[in-house]
C-alpha cells in the first residue's frame, strides 16, 4: 500500500511527438501531474490533457524559474521532476512504487540513473553515465533560477540512488541535436556573464573544448559507446567552446 504521495512536474513546449511516452510512464504512480506549457503550437497540450487537468499556459522565463513555478504548484509529499523527452523504464517505475510504499524513507532526495538513448543506442559511458537528482521531498526544496542547467536544492539530508533507468531521448535527429547544442551554449554564455564569470580569451575556450572531449571520450570511456560515443564527445566539446566564445563576445560588448 502506498504510504507517500507523489507530484510529477513537467515543463513543455512543442513536444507532441515525445510527451505521451513520458506521461504514460508516470501516470500509474503519480497522485498529481502538473504541466507548465510555454506556448506550444502543436498538439502537446491536448495530449497532456489526456493525463491531467492541472495544466498552466505561461510565458518562458528560463528553465530554473519555470521549474520553480511548477514546483510551487505541487502539493504531495514527494516530487518527481521529469522532462518531456524522458520516461521511467519498468525497473525504475517498480523501484519508485516500492519506495513510496515504505513507512519511513530516510533519504530526502534520490538520483535517477540516466539511460541516454541517441541514434538508436542507449549510452553507458561518457557524460551519459550519470545520475540526475530528480526525486525529492517537496517541503523545503527549491530550484536554482538559472537560465539553463538548473538544479534542485533539496532539504538537507541523505541522497539515495533509485534502481532502473530514466530513459532520455535527447535528440529527435542530428539537426535537432545541433539546434539544441547551440541553444544551450548561448544560454550558458548568458548565465556565466550574469554571474560575472570570465572567459579568459579564445585560446582558453579552445583548450576547454579539447579537455572536454578528452575527459568524456577517454577518461569517462565514451569510446566504449562506439561511433555514437565519439559524436557525443565532439558535441559536448563544441558546446563548451561556443559557450566560452559567447561569453568572450559578451565581455567585449560591455
Amino acid at each position: 500500500m502506498k504510504k507517500h504521495t507523489l507530484s510529477v512536474i513537467l515543463i513543455t513546449k512543442n513536444e507532441a511527438d515525445r510527451v505521451e511516452v513520458c506521461l504514460r510512464s508516470v501516470v500509474d504512480i503519480a497522485d498529481e501531474i502538473i504541466v507548465l506549457d510555454s506556448g506550444s503550437t502543436d498538439e502537446t497540450v491536448d495530449i497532456c490533457r489526456r493525463y491531467t487537468d492541472n495544466i498552466t499556459i505561461t510565458d518562458w522565463p528560463g528553465f530554473g524559474k519555470q521549474k520553480q513555478r511548477a514546483l510551487d504548484k505541487a502539493s504531495c509529499d514527494w516530487v518527481l521532476s521529469i522532462d518531456a523527452d524522458e520516461a521511467l523504464d519498468d525497473n525504475m517505475k517498480q523501484a519508485l512504487k516500492q519506495l513510496l510504499s515504505q513507512e519511513l524513507i530516510k533519504e530526502t532526495a534520490y538520483r535517477l540513473p540516466w539511460g541516454v538513448t541517441l541514434y538508436g543506442s542507449t549510452l553507458k559511458y561518457g557524460r551519459s553515465a550519470r545520475s540526475v537528482l530528480r526525486l525529492f521531498k517537496r517541503e523545503g526544496a527549491q530550484y536554482t533560477l538559472d537560465e539553463v542547467h538548473e538544479t534542485v536544492i533539496p532539504v538537507a539530508g541523505e541522497t539515495g540512488t533509485l534502481k532502473g533507468l530514466l530513459l532520455h531521448y535527447t535528440h529527435r535527429d542530428y539537426g535537432h541535436g545541433l539546434d539544441k547544442a547551440a541553444q544551450y551554449a548561448w544560454l550558458g554564455s548568458q548565465k556565466y556573464h550574469r554571474k560575472g564569470k570570465k572567459s579568459h580569451g579564445l585560446l582558453l575556450a579552445l583548450l576547454r573544448a579539447i579537455w572536454t572531449f578528452f575527459h568524456i571520450y577517454i577518461i569517462r570511456r565514451g569510446f566504449l559507446d562506439g561511433s555514437v560515443g565519439f559524436i557525443v564527445a565532439m558535441t559536448y566539446a563544441q558546446v563548451n567552446f561556443n559557450k566560452y566564445v559567447g561569453l568572450w563576445l559578451l565581455e567585449r560588448d560591455k
